[in-house]
C-alpha cells in the first residue's frame, strides 16, 4: 500500500472517530468503530487533554470505582444505586453468565476443604498429570 493511501486512511479513521466524539458514545459494543478507527483513542491522543475535559467527560466520572463487593463509588462516596453505573457483561467475558467455563481451568476439578488426606490428593494429581501425559503422546 502506498504512503499516500496509508495517511489517507488514518484521516478517514480520524474523521470517523472524530463524528464519534460529536455525539454520544456507543453503549455496545459492535457500534463502535471498526478498521483503522478502532485503533484511535477517544478523546484524541493521551496527553492533550484531561478525562473530564472533552469527549471523555462523556464517558462517565474520572473518579467512578467499581469494588469487589459489587458497590460503586464516586470521589470516594458509596453511590446509592450501583447497578446504574454497571454495563452489561462483555459477550465470553468473566462476568457474563453464559460464558463457557474459564478454558485455563478445563478438567481441574474443584478442591474439596473436607479431605484431609494429602496423600491421596497427591496421588489424583499425579494421576491426572500422567493422564494429560498421555493424552498429549508424551508417555506411554
Amino acid at each position: 500500500m502506498a504512503d499516500r493511501e496509508r495517511e489517507e486512511e488514518v484521516e478517514q479513521a480520524k474523521d470517523e472517530m472524530h463524528e464519534l466524539e460529536e455525539g454520544d458514545p456507543p453503549e455496545k459494543l459492535e457500534d463502535w468503530p471498526d478498521g483503522r478507527a478502532k485503533y484511535l483513542t477517544y478523546g484524541g491522543p493521551e496527553g492533550t487533554s484531561g478525562y473530564d475535559e472533552g469527549p471523555t467527560r462523556k464517558l462517565g466520572p474520572s473518579s467512578l470505582e467499581h469494588h469487589a463487593d459489587g458497590s460503586v463509588s464516586i470521589e470516594g462516596e458509596k453511590v446509592d444505586n450501583p447497578d446504574e453505573y454497571k454495563g452489561e457483561p462483555i459477550p465470553g467475558g468473566p462476568s457474563d453468565p453464559d460464558a463457557p467455563p474459564d478454558p485455563a481451568m478445563v478438567g481441574e476439578e474443584e478442591e474439596d476443604d473436607d479431605s484431609s488426606d494429602s496423600e491421596s490428593d497427591d496421588e489424583a494429581t499425579a494421576a491426572r498429570g500422567r493422564a494429560r501425559l498421555r493424552a498429549l503422546g508424551q508417555i506411554d
